[in-house]
């Protein structure tokens, strides 16, 4: 083979095995797979499935419990399995770079991000004065504000999404040969996400970078990648061009998960998501037959008894399965009802309003500046209605979250409302009903559940302490919650830690549902949830509203899930509602350039190709906001529109330009419709 030839990665009959009390426990099922130079290859499957194992093992960094019991991983034709760790150090301080799945843990809290940055640089020869300016430099490729003032923070001090972006500053900075991306934009919002996609397409382009892509963000996968493998339980079932495998997926396994995203348009008010029944094996499962047997619905005696050989389907496109032909006309496990959102009954009938914010503002300081946040933000949520808050990360989504659930409080003038009554502006001034009447779910369940104690406990006490009830009646309670949330009996006496992402996310809703609330506020509920997973989630929320007639007020970067599962959308922008009306209306236009700019950024999982409308400029200061229009500066439709001088000195108001549509533009509704037929 010559050297233009040699993969940049090439994993060879991989077998990984985590050692668990004693015992050897399978993790990885002779795996092989080849990265061409330039070329990026995506790995998808639910979590548990080896996706972040295989790419540890890409680094030869597997944890302490983990070994190589078999097959080779070869780096430019190199075994590295074989290789000293000093040769290891150095390949991945200047030729193997990794974006780690959490950048909390993958950021040191003891330094300041400039000089977490600027080491990448230092590593290579680099001065300390120049990798500092090219510290900041790095900071400004992945989009983020303010990028002197953010090298002067700790890591503590960043938002999940610009934690992110300093990981990914961090991983490019080395212009690696090989890249390992794990879940690289879970934290990203869609503008973000397409900038610093670009940036690695650049790279690869540029550079010649091989690319390992993993991601349960199937519509990154599939405009980011050439090829794509598909893992679950550790084996690898389907592997073929992008395009392939997505137009024709083989395997019921992959059908399945296609299958769970909510596309096209849907909505839970006709449309139910399909979902992969069952849970993955638990560690180390050993098996007989194929893999995914127990929870095919076609499989049948010889898929349990027989391991199944990879059969091609068309060219490199190969799956794992016996009945590969089938797989695509398998039967779904979601039966459709229709869904009519209570929040439609309502407008229909009389209008009814459960939630009011009126006014609502919030400054805070920040290195001695001032920073408004939150700027003059109205708006009103029906009973059982499901309003969705995007923009991006520093629009202000989180914190009007915070204002009205009373964990911040507002400047004078802001009014919260809750069904006619006036809330006091902090949570410790409110009373127990009303703390029990608005619940938040958050994105992470981690840090939300209490390590210590059983997912019982956990929720019970939830009950105690907002509906009164004694120890014994809560723990009933908790048991019926949890339940309903479709958690197994044997797992309410387990711990947190225990349990699967999933789970811990449906515990975090039990508890959030303990107070029998009004409004649910779920700051990205599903964010870090595999796809099949996100479907059970959402169908879970979308019955618990069509049983409770509960309000969701619904955070998310994922604009599809947001469509999904909204009524009323809140289009937020450095502090401001810049569009606001149905979800309808929001999503077929005609749009705010802002909103424009945001859905042109979201990849379609089926493959077509959107114009992308990108945001020029860099993001700006909260703290030093631009006059007239706040997005003035980065607007994709100002220039020759004929408005230019208004939108450079005069801000505009939210006004009604359709019924029920509202949008903070001066350029005429008619005049952006034709922009953008």
């Amino acid at each position: 083979m010559s050297a233009t030839n040699i993969p940049t990665l090439e994993l060879r009959n991989l077998q990984v095995a985590y050692t668990v009390r004693g015992i050897d426990r399978e993790v990885l099922r002779d795996i092989s797979l080849s990265i061409a130079p330039g070329e990026a290859y995506g790995l998808v499957g639910e979590s548990g499935c080896g996706k972040s194992t295989a790419a540890f093992a890409a680094m030869r960094y597997l944890p302490r419990n983990g070994k190589i019991t078999g097959g080779a991983i070869l780096f430019e034709g190199k075994n590295i399995v074989e290789m000293a760790d000093d040769e290891v150090s150095g390949l991945r301080r200047s030729a193997i770079s990794m974006v780690y799945q959490n950048p909390a843990t993958a950021l040191n809290p003891t330094i300041r991000v400039g000089d977490q940055v600027a080491e990448v640089f230092q590593l290579s020869g680099v001065s300390k004065s120049d990798s500092l300016a090219m510290a900041q430099a790095a900071l400004v490729q992945v989009q983020i504000a303010d990028p002197a003032q953010v090298m002067r923070r700790y890591s503590h001090q960043l938002s999940g999404g610009m934690a992110q972006r300093v990981v990914i500053a961090m991983a490019l900075a080395s212009n690696p040969r090989l890249l390992v991306m794990d879940e690289p934009t879970t934290g990203l919002d869609a503008t973000v996400e397409a900038e610093v996609l670009d940036l690695v397409r650049e790279l690869r382009r540029d550079t010649g970078t091989a690319v390992l892509f993993i991601s349960h963000n199937l519509g990154v996968i599939r405009h980011m990648c050439d090829r794509v493998g598909v893992l679950y339980a550790g084996a690898l079932v389907e592997q073929g061009a992008t395009a392939d495998l997505f137009n024709n997926p083989s395997h019921p396994y992959t059908v399945g998960l296609l299958r769970c995203i909510p596309r096209g348009g849907l909505h839970k008010s006709t449309d139910r998501l399909d979902t992969i029944p069952g849970t993955p094996p638990a560690l180390g499962t050993h098996f007989d037959g194929c893999v995914f047997a127990d929870r095919c619905a076609l499989a049948d005696d010889s898929c349990r008894t027989h391991l199944p050989q990879m059969v091609t389907i068309s060219g490199a496109h190969v799956a794992r399965c016996f009945h590969s032909d089938k797989a695509s006309s398998m039967p779904r496990s979601i039966e459709q009802t229709e869904f009519v959102s209570q929040s439609e009954i309502h407008a229909t009938n009389n209008g009814d309003t459960l939630l009011s914010i009126n006014h609502l503002s919030k400054i805070f300081t920040q290195d001695g500046h001032k920073v408004q946040v939150i700027n003059d933000v109205s708006f009103n949520l029906g009973f059982g209605e499901t309003l969705g808050l995007v923009g991006e990360s520093g629009s202000g989504k989180t914190t009007i979250a915070k204002l009205v659930l009373g964990l911040v409080s507002p400047e004078e003038g802001g009014v919260v409302t809750l069904d006619g009554k006036g809330l006091a502006k902090t949570l410790n001034r409110r009373d127990v009903h009303d703390v029990g009447s608005m619940q938040i779910v958050f994105q992470n369940p981690d840090q939300a559940l209490n390590r210590r104690h059983s997912v019982t406990r956990i929720v019970g006490r939830a009950v105690e302490r907002l509906r009164g009830f004694n120890v014994s009646d809560a723990i009933d309670r908790a048991h019926e919650l949890l339940s309903g949330m479709r958690v197994e009996a044997s797992l309410h006496s387990a711990r947190p830690v225990q349990l699967s992402g999933g789970l811990k996310q449906r515990v975090a809703i039990a508890r959030a549902f303990a107070g029998a609330p009004q409004i649910v506020v779920c700051d990205e509920p599903t964010s870090a949830l595999d796809v099949s997973v996100q479907a059970a989630i959402l169908n879970l929320l979308v019955d618990l509203q069509k049983k409770d007639n509960t309000s969701f007020v619904f955070i998310s970067h994922d604009l599809g899930v947001v469509r999904y599962i909204s009524d009323r959308i809140a289009v937020l922008y450095l502090g401001r509602v810049v569009e606001f009306g149905t979800s309808q209306r929001v999503f077929n236009g005609p749009f705010h350039p802002y909103t424009e700019a945001l859905l042109s950024s979201v990849p379609n999982i089926d493959g077509s190709i959107r114009k992308r409308i990108p945001l020029t400029g860099v993001v700006p200061s909260p703290s030093n906001p631009p006059s007239g229009c706040v997005l003035n500066p980065r607007c994709p439709r100002k220039a020759g529109s004929g408005y230019e001088t208004l939108c450079e000195t005069e801000e505009p108001n939210l006004t009604e330009v359709e019924p029920g549509h509202f949008m903070r533009c001066h350029i005429p509704v008619a005049n952006l419709k034709q922009l953008q037929s």
